[in-house]
């Protein structure tokens, strides 16, 4: 099938504020405000994660002008938090624009933690800060651990491992598919 009109079905909670913005405009994009607003004083531990992701993720697929910062959404309803005045959006998204992971990785990157190949190789970084009297939160929200920032950043690039599989439909490996997008526009609306 040509990869252009090959559509991924996916779920998303939407706040009533960007289901609005959706309907009016008939597109919307995510911004650093809204993350702030959201997670208040834990905002610096989420907005380095994002800017990690929105440096790395449009490497595969571009930003599109006007997007600043990734919607979340997934494959499965069931993994889907959907809060208080959210909406539950069905979307049917074009293969090219949307970057496919496991959930279970975000989570390590949005923990600022090492991820690594093995458990091992995980607890062997975790004792190796230990011993410098940090951790991980220390290192990728301060500029005084360069080095250990670079390992953990580089780590974190394995978050894109599974997208060409997860494209073409091999869940194999995969705990929970996760999805990253520039946008949502009101014609992938589903539901």
């Amino acid at each position: 099938m040509d990869k252009e009109y090959r559509t991924i079905r996916l779920y998303s909670p939407q706040a009533n504020a960007v289901y609005e913005e959706l309907c009016r405009d008939g597109v919307c994009h995510s911004k650093p405000e809204y993350v702030k607003k959201k997670y208040k004083e834990s905002a610096p531990i989420f907005l380095t994660a994002y800017e990690w992701f929105v440096a790395e993720a449009q490497k595969l697929v571009p930003r599109p002008e006007g997007a600043q910062f990734p919607y979340w959404a997934f494959a499965d309803e069931r993994a889907v938090d959907q809060g208080k005045g959210s909406h539950l959006l069905v979307l049917d998204v074009p293969e090219d624009e949307v970057i496919l992971f496991d959930m279970y990785d975000w989570n390590r990157v949005v923990q600022l933690s090492l991820m690594g190949e093995t458990r091992e190789e995980e607890i062997q970084y975790h004792k190796q800060l230990q011993a410098c009297g940090v951790n991980e939160n220390d290192v990728m929200l301060t500029s005084f651990y360069p080095e250990q920032k670079r390992q953990i950043q580089e780590s974190w690039r394995r978050l894109f491992r599974y997208d060409v599989q997860l494209k073409a439909g091999n869940t194999d490996g995969v705990g929970c598919v996760q999805a990253g997008l520039w946008r949502i526009k009101k014609e992938w609306v589903q539901g």
